[in-house]
C-alpha cells in the first residue's frame, strides 16, 4: 500500500477566490445569511412582546421578569455556541448549519406553548442555543465561501439582514397582537409559531449548500475539496455564461494526515500566537453586544411608560429602529473593502457611541417627542449596526481556518456573557427613573467609544485579501515549522 505525500499543494482557496459573483453566490447567501434574518425576527418579537406578557391575560410577568426570559435566550446561545462550534471545527460546516437550524425550529414552536415564567425561559434558552451554534457554522462557511474582494461587504450585507427579520417581526406583532382581531392569550404565541414557518423553507434551500471546500482541505479531505470547487466552478461558468474562468494564481501547501482541533489548540493560537487579535476581538464584541443587548430589549419599555404608546402599536414603533438598522450595513458596507476595516470600523463605533450619548441627554432632559427619539435611535443604530457587523466579520476572519468556528463561538459568548445582564439591568433603570436611564445611555456609549480606540490601536488591514493571507492554516504554519526544524 502506497502511503500518502505529508503534504500537498493545492490552489483550492485562490481557485474560490477568483470566482465571479454569481447565482451561486446568492444561493450561499440566501441559505446562510437567513440565520441573522431568525435571529432578528426572535429579538423583535420578544421586544415587542414584552409589555403584553406583563398582562393578567398572558403571562403576567414583571418588566425585570421579562428582562429574564430575554437574558435566558441570551445565555443558551452562549452554551449552543459552545458546543456547536467545537462540533463544527471538527466534523464540517454542512452538518451543523442544518442541525442547529432545526433546534432553533423546534425550541421555537415550544416557546408558543409556554406557561409561565420557568417554561418561558427554559424554551428560550434553547432557541438560543440554536442560534448560537447556528452563529458559529454560518459565519465559518460564508466567509470560506466568499470571495475575498467582496468578502466584506457581503458579510455585512448578511449582518444587516438582522433587522429585516426585525422589520418582520414587528409588522407579525402589530398584526398578531392586535386584540380586536386575534385575542390577546393567542396572538402572542401565534407569533413564534409564525416565526418558525420561515426557517423550515430554508432547510430545503440549504441542502444544496456544498460542505467548505477549505475547511476538507485542511482536514485531508482534498479529494472532496476539489471534487466540491469543480463543480462549483461549472456552475458558475454557467451562470456567467464563461467559456473560461479567470486564472487562479498561487497556491498553499497543507498536511494531508487527519488532525483534530481542541480547546487547547484554540487557546494556544487565541492566547499566544494571536494575542493582539484576541484583545481586538473581546474589545469590538463586548462593547457592541452590551448596548444592543441594553437598548433592544428595553426600549418598548420606554414607549410604553414615558410616551404612552399602546403596547398593540409596538412593532409600528419598532420599524424606523430596525430600518436605520438594515440601511447602515447595507450603505456602508463596500466602504469597509474599499476605504478599509480599521477606519470605518473606528468611525462607526465613535459616532454611535457619541450620538448614543446625546440621546441619552436629551431624554434626560424632555426635550424628545416620542418621533424624535425614534429619529435618533434609527441614526444611532445607522452607525453602530455597520459597526457590529463589522466586528462579526473581524472575528471571523482573523484567526486560522481550523479554529475559526471555536474562535467565532469565544468572542460570541463573551459578548453575549457581557450582554446577559443588559436586559435585567435596563429594565430596572426604566422602572427607577429617566436619571438611571439616562446613566445607562451613558455608559453604552462610552463602551462603543472604548471600542472605536481599540480598533485603531489594534485593527487589521484585512480588505481584499484571502483569509490564508490574513491568518495561515495551522496545517500550512505547522510544515513551515517543521521544515526549519530539519534545516
Amino acid at each position: 500500500m502506497v502511503e500518502p505525500p505529508p503534504f500537498i499543494v493545492t490552489n483550492i482557496p485562490q481557485r474560490m477566490d477568483r470566482l465571479p459573483w454569481s447565482n451561486w453566490h446568492w444561493l450561499v447567501v440566501s441559505a446562510l445569511g437567513v440565520t441573522w434574518l431568525l435571529d432578528g425576527l426572535e429579538v423583535s418579537i420578544v421586544a415587542a412582546l414584552g409589555p403584553v406578557l406583563t398582562h393578567q391575560t398572558t403571562l403576567a410577568l414583571t418588566e425585570s421578569e421579562v428582562g429574564l426570559a430575554a437574558s435566558a435566550y441570551l445565555a443558551g446561545s452562549v452554551i449552543g455556541a459552545l458546543v456547536f462550534s467545537y462540533l463544527t471545527d471538527r466534523q464540517g460546516r454542512k452538518k451543523w448549519f442544518m442541525i442547529t437550524l432545526l433546534l432553533y425550529l423546534a425550541a421555537t414552536i415550544l416557546t408558543a406553548f409556554a406557561w409561565d415564567l420557568a417554561s418561558l425561559m427554559c424554551f428560550r434558552f434553547l432557541t438560543g442555543a440554536g442560534i448560537g451554534g447556528e452563529y458559529a457554522a454560518i459565519n465559518s462557511a460564508i466567509d470560506e465561501l466568499i470571495p475575498a474582494r467582496r468578502r466584506g461587504h457581503t458579510d455585512l450585507a448578511i449582518n444587516g439582514s438582522w433587522w429585516l427579520g426585525s422589520a418582520t417581526g414587528a409588522l407579525l406583532s402589530v398584526l398578531l397582537l392586535n386584540p380586536r382581531i386575534i385575542p390577546e392569550w393567542l396572538g402572542w404565541r401565534l407569533c413564534f409559531i409564525f416565526g418558525a414557518v420561515l426557517g423550515i423553507a430554508i432547510i430545503l434551500v440549504r441542502r444544496f449548500v456544498p460542505e467548505s471546500p477549505r475547511w476538507l482541505m485542511t482536514h485531508s479531505r482534498i479529494d472532496e475539496a476539489e471534487d466540491i470547487v469543480t463543480r462549483i466552478e461549472r456552475q458558475v461558468s454557467r451562470d456567467e455564461r464563461l467559456k473560461v474562468l479567470p486564472e487562479a494564481r498561487g497556491s498553499i501547501t497543507v498536511r494531508t494526515r487527519p488532525h483534530g482541533t481542541t480547546i487547547g489548540t484554540v487557546a494556544r493560537e487565541l492566547f499566544q500566537s494571536y494575542p493582539r487579535r484576541t484583545v481586538l476581538g473581546l474589545a469590538l464584541m463586548i462593547t457592541q453586544s452590551f448596548m444592543y443587548n441594553a437598548v433592544s430589549f428595553s426600549f418598548p419599555f420606554v414607549l410604553t411608560k414615558y410616551y404612552d404608546v399602546p403596547t398593540t402599536t409596538i412593532g409600528l414603533y419598532l420599524l424606523p429602529f430596525a430600518l436605520g438598522n438594515f440601511l447602515g450595513p447595507l450603505l456602508l458596507g463596500r466602504f469597509f473593502d474599499t476605504i478599509g476595516r480599521k477606519q470605518m470600523i473606528s468611525f462607526t463605533y465613535a459616532a454611535a457611541g457619541v450620538l448614543l450619548a446625546l440621546t441619552g441627554y436629551l431624554f434626560w432632559t424632555a426635550s424628545f417627542t416620542v418621533t424624535t427619539h425614534l429619529l435618533a435611535w434609527s441614526s444611532i443604530f445607522f452607525f453602530a449596526s455597520a459597526g457590529a457587523s463589522a466586528a462579526y466579520l473581524t472575528v471571523s476572519e482573523i484567526f486560522p481556518m481550523e479554529i475559526r468556528a471555536m474562535a467565532i463561538a469565544f468572542f460570541f459568548m463573551v459578548a453575549q456573557g457581557a450582554g446577559i445582564i443588559a436586559p435585567w439591568l435596563y429594565g430596572r433603570m426604566i422602572e427607577t427613573s429617566v436619571t438611571s436611564v439616562f446613566y445607562g445611555y451613558l455608559l453604552g456609549a462610552g463602551l462603543m467609544l472604548v471600542g472605536a480606540v481599540v480598533e485603531l490601536m489594534l485593527g487589521v488591514k484585512a480588505e481584499g485579501r484571502s483569509l490564508e493571507q490574513i491568518a495561515a492554516p495551522l496545517s500550512a504554519q505547522q510544515i513551515t515549522q517543521d521544515t526549519s526544524s530539519a534545516a
